[in-house]
Parts: structure tokens; sequence; C-alpha cells
């Protein structure tokens, strides 16, 4: 895989990930800033910004919580779907872990695996729990 189809791959991986989050845990915050749009054809890039910035908000703090639960082993020993996706994504989670390790300074370097673990997250098959 070239650089260039790896770096659009991880874009899009991304781009999914953090859609998938809004619309499971960020519907409100949506749903507030499509009726601004909706309300201000014309000016909806200045009217709505404070929403649109509460969209973001959401996904990010969604995220983190997400990955605070994986992280935390008490977390774990509770929720059969955290145990789940700890053990079905332990290989991503790992190397974000590991990442993040190796990157303390600057850990916006390991975003790209923060993506990979909440992607598997997601997709972690939890009907029967």
């Amino acid at each position: 895989m070239s650089d260039l189809h790896s770096a659009n791959y991880n874009v899009n991986v991304s781009r999914e990930a953090a859609m998938n989050i809004t619309a499971k845990y960020c519907r409100a915050e949506v749903e507030e800033y499509g009726g601004c749009v909706a309300s201000n054809p014309s000016a909806w890039q200045k009217q709505c910004e404070h929403l649109k910035l509460k969209v973001a908000q959401c996904t990010s703090s969604q995220s983190c919580k997400l990955v605070a639960a994986i992280s935390s082993p008490s977390s774990s020993d509770s929720s059969p779907v955290i145990r789940k996706i700890r053990t079905d994504c332990a290989g991503e989670f790992r190397e974000f872990e590991r990442c993040l390790q190796e990157n303390q300074a600057s850990a916006q370097t390991c975003s790209t695996h923060v993506v990979r673990f909440l992607t598997c997250a997601e997709s972690v098959d939890i009907n029967g729990l």
C-alpha cells in the first residue's frame, strides 16, 4: 500500500469512526446543530459555529470515555461489553498504549492508533451479552 493510499485510508477510517461515535452518543447535539443549519440557510456557518463545536466536543469526549473505560481494570471486571471489547480489540489497544508510551510528549501522534482501536470497538458484536 503506498503512503498516499495509506494516509487516505487512515483519514477515511478516522472519519467513519468519528461519525459512528457521533451518531451513537451525540444525537442531541447533532439534532440541535442540524436545526440551526436549517433555520439559518444563508448564515449557518457563522450562526451555528458554537453548535458545531459542541458536536466535536461531544465526539471527542465520548471517544475518551470509551478509551478510559477499556483502560480501567475495575470497569472491565464489571461489564461484559467492556470485557468483550478488551478481548476482541486487545491488539489494537496494545498498539495504542505502546504509541502513547513512546510519544508521551505528543499524544496526537497516536491518533491513527486510537482510531483503529475505536473502529474495532465499534465493530465488536455484543449481541447476546
